[in-house]
């Protein structure tokens, strides 16, 4: 009788010429009506390798001053850091809540394979 285990053992996923990764994020929103949010999460995956791949992002921020505010954008395109691998910077505007936005920019931290 045949063997019916069947199994695939796999270090890294590409695409488009290098591995699929993501990147963690966190900030601090800029000052609007005396305070700030703090928003942070994860990027979308996509391929390293292309030095103009970008990443999606979006999220929620802390509840501070009782409200919340929603984000999402598009990072920039990669920055090769000077030990290896690269991060993007990122930068948008909160949606508006009690009143107001927050500005808010950041850069992700080094890629991190799934």
């Amino acid at each position: 009788m045949a063997d019916k285990e069947h199994r695939h053992e796999l270090e890294y996923i590409h695409w488009r010429g290098g591995p699929i990764h993501f990147h963690e994020y966190a900030t601090r929103t800029a000052v609007a009506k005396g305070h700030t949010h703090l928003m942070g999460g994860a990027t979308s995956a996509d391929p390293g390798g292309v030095d103009e791949h970008v990443h999606a992002y979006d999220g929620v921020t802390t509840f501070d001053h009782g409200h919340v505010h929603r984000f999402r954008g598009v990072t920039g395109p990669a920055i090769p850091l000077p030990g290896g691998g690269h991060t993007h910077e990122f930068a948008g505007e909160t949606s508006f809540a009690d009143g107001h936005t927050h500005a808010y920019y950041g850069r992700t931290g080094g890629e991190i394979l799934p």
